[in-house]
This record gives C-alpha cells, structure tokens and sequence, in this order.
C-alpha cells in the first residue's frame, strides 16, 4: 500500500490517493474466492469446488473485483489511518479510480480530521449556584398532588364546568365547513386543564352547563400530526353531558396512613421536605455544572466538522432505539414523522456533547493526566457491577484505550469543578 498523495482540501479535510500493488489485488482476490466459493455453483463442477479461473472464465473475470476492492479497504484502514498520522472521526467520498491485474487497485478518499481546540481558561471560571429553599407551599403542594391521585370523581349537575372538572362532551370537528377524519367523539370524558386537545379548546368549555350545545373555536399548531390540517381553523360543534369534579379525600391522619409508611401529617410533611430539599440540592447541582459548562466552551474554539455532529446524533439514536426497544424505522412509520425531523430531535445534544468532549479532552492533554492500573481495574469493576457482568467480559467488549480515555475526561471534570469559583444565590 503507498500513499500517492496527501492534501488539505479545507478545514479539518484531507483528500488521500491510495495505490495498492497488482501482487496485494491479486492477494485480495485468492481471499475473497476461497471466502466466497463455497457459494458458486459451476455446470461440470461440485458446488465450491470450482477453481477460481473456472468461476472468472464463466461468470467474467470481474466477478470478485468488488469485493476484493472492498476487502483490502476494509482490511488495510487502520494500516492506512496509522500511516496518516492524523486522529480522523470520518472517512467520505471513497472512489476507485482504477482497478486492474496488472496495476491494482488506486482509489481517492476523503479523511475529516479531529479539529485543533484552543482553550483560554479553564481554572477559576466564576459561576453562580442557584440554592433553592423549602417553603410550607411547596409541601402543601406535594401533599395536594397525593390527595389528587386518590380523589373521585363525582357528578356536578348545580353548577358550570371549571377549571379541573372532567366534562363529558360529543364533539366533531370541521375545517372549511367538511367534517375531518378522527375528528369526532362520543361522551368523550375530556379533563379541564389537563391540554390534552389542541390549544385553545379546553379553555372554552369552561362555563358550560349542562346539556349545552355550543361552538368551539381553534386553530390547529403549524406542527400538528396530520399535514392536511397543520395550521387550519376548525371549528369543533360540542354538547355537554356531564360534569364530574374531584373530590379531595381529607388531610388527617388517617389519609397518611393509606398513601404512605408515615403515621401522622407532621411525619409526612416532615418526610416531603426532606425529599424536596435532596431534590433541590441535586437539581442545583446539576443547574451548576452545566453553567460551569458553559463558561468553559464560551472559552473553546474550534472548527468543528459537522461529521463529528452527525456521527454523534447516529450514536445518541442508537442509545434511543436500544432503550426504548423501537426501531427507527417503526417509530417514523407510527408517527408519521421524517427522518429528518427525527434527527433534528437530537442535534442539540449532540452538539453539546461533541464540544464537552473536545474541551475536556483538551484539558486532559493540557494536565497530562496519567491513569494507573489500578483505576483501570476499579472502572472496569464498577461497570460490571452497573451491567451485571462478569469483569472479563467488561475487559474485552471495551478497549482499555477507551477506557483510560473517559477516565481523562472525569478527572477534567473533576479539575474544572475543583477550581471553579462558585458563588451561591439563595432563591
């Protein structure tokens, strides 16, 4: 293999020409015959057993170029990426521009380059920690939401529709005078405040009583589900049935004791404030890091190839479909959304992520920071710990590299968070 030629086309992009010699080609094509032959079926021979010039001679004496090209690709790309000698996170534009038994095989391929990073200060960033206290009305409406999930409804027949009430409405929705598809129910039992229906509906059924027939006026959001109807008028022809409004069990003793481990309403109020305050410190914590986050890259510069972007919402989309166990594919068809409104849904976080990543990864190189053996062992512990399995298996399904290199990035982390000035607010 030889580099014929090696140039910088743009920022971050190298276009390479690649030679590989007759003697390699030929090597490629032995190995994908003896990979392939098996397969081959030729008129006077026993299947797999043709020799491979019969199998050129009777099928054309092209038949492995492609695979061969693509098996001495594929199998000399770390040779060729270490001879590079550049960190790439992308390879585009592969062409072959010659393919022969006497020359070989010379093809033109672009590399994207990890870009240069630069930091102006790292050490001593100012934040402000946002500290959120506890207040009697916060607990009033903890304890509010648990009277709420255990209330019945019952039925209201004095009275007009308010806020909260559930009213059990026919409608049928209209746009342009024609009645649309879906748009129709029956004593549909629809809770006030809960928006569950387009903007705006919720809102004008509020005052009606019962038996009522009345109009409800909307427009559908630009990004509504079905395109037919994205930002349309509607009009929506209603009746109300019923009214059920909340009843709220009462606070004493006794309800504590039906929807907690506590015995009286002081423990639980006890109990809720201690939550909330944990609660408040974790989120404040959070709140801080991410704003000392933000310090740090408003002090990065780089140009960053959008490759590194796109490569990321591809690894943050795969953690999707792995957890929620829906292909992409499913979910684009049952929601009726693109692929790129799919991708759209991730591109912030993966911008962020990408530029952490290079910041932290700078400072790591900026502090030479080394990782013993022994923090390699205690990662790979924990992990196995985290994903019930055995600590070998951890060993040989992750690269140590890859994990000495997130094991750089917490100790960056660390190093920021350590240093940082932090001023804190109460609110």
């Amino acid at each position: 293999m030889e580099i014929v030629s090696k140039n910088n086309t743009a920022v971050n992009t190298y276009a390479l020409e690649v030679k590989f010699g007759a003697d390699e080609f030929e090597a490629a094509l032995n190995a994908v015959y003896n990979r392939q032959k098996s397969k081959i079926s030729v008129p006077g021979f026993r299947k797999g057993k043709a020799p491979r010039k019969v199998i050129e001679s009777h099928y054309g004496a092209n038949v492995f170029y492609e695979d061969a090209v693509d098996y001495l690709y594929k199998s000399n790309m770390n040779k060729l990426l270490e001879e590079f000698g550049m960190e790439v996170v992308d390879v585009q534009n592969s062409e072959i521009t010659e393919v022969s038994k006497e020359n070989g095989v010379t093809l033109k391929t672009e590399f994207i380059t990890k870009p240069e990073v630069e930091i102006s200060e790292y050490k001593g960033l100012k934040v402000k920690k946002v500290v959120k206290t506890v207040s009697d009305e916060d607990i009033d409406k903890e304890i509010n939401s648990m009277r709420e999930k255990v209330a019945r409804l019952i039925t209201v027949e004095d009275r007009a529709v308010n806020e909260g009430d559930t009213a059990v409405i026919d409608f049928e929705g209209f746009v342009d005078g024609v009645a649309f598809d879906n748009g129709k129910g029956e004593k549909f039992p629809l809770e006030i405040g809960s928006h569950t229906f387009i903007p705006g509906f919720e809102e004008q059924v509020i005052g009606k009583n019962i038996g009522e027939e009345f109009d409800v006026n909307v427009t559908f959001p630009e990004d509504y589900q079905e395109a037919s109807l994205k930002g349309k008028p509607a009009v929506f022809k209603c009746k109300l049935h019923e009214i059920k409004a909340k009843e709220m069990p009462e606070l004493n003793d006794d309800f504590v004791k039906d929807v907690s481990e506590k015995d009286t309403v002081d423990e639980l109020k006890a109990e809720i404030r201690e939550n909330l305050e944990k609660r408040n410190a974790e989120e404040s914590e959070n709140e801080t890091d991410s704003a000392l986050m933000d310090v740090l890259l408003a002090n990065m510069k780089a140009e960053i190839p959008n490759a590194m972007y796109e490569n990321h919402i591809d690894d943050l989309i795969r953690d999707w479909s792995a957890r929620t166990r829906i292909s992409v594919q499913d979910y684009l068809k049952y929601t009726g959304t693109t692929a790129v409104q799919f991708r759209a849904n991730f591109e912030q976080s993966a911008k962020r992520q990408v530029q952490m990543r290079l910041a932290l990864e700078k400072i790591a190189a900026i502090e030479n920071f080394e990782i013993t053996q022994e923090e390699i062992d205690k990662e790979i512990a924990e992990l196995a710990e985290q994903y019930k399995m055995d600590a070998e298996k951890v060993r040989q399904a992750i690269p140590e590299k890859t994990i000495i290199d997130d094991l750089k990035i917490e100790k960056a982390i660390d190093l920021v968070k350590d240093c940082a000035i932090v001023e804190e607010v109460t609110e």
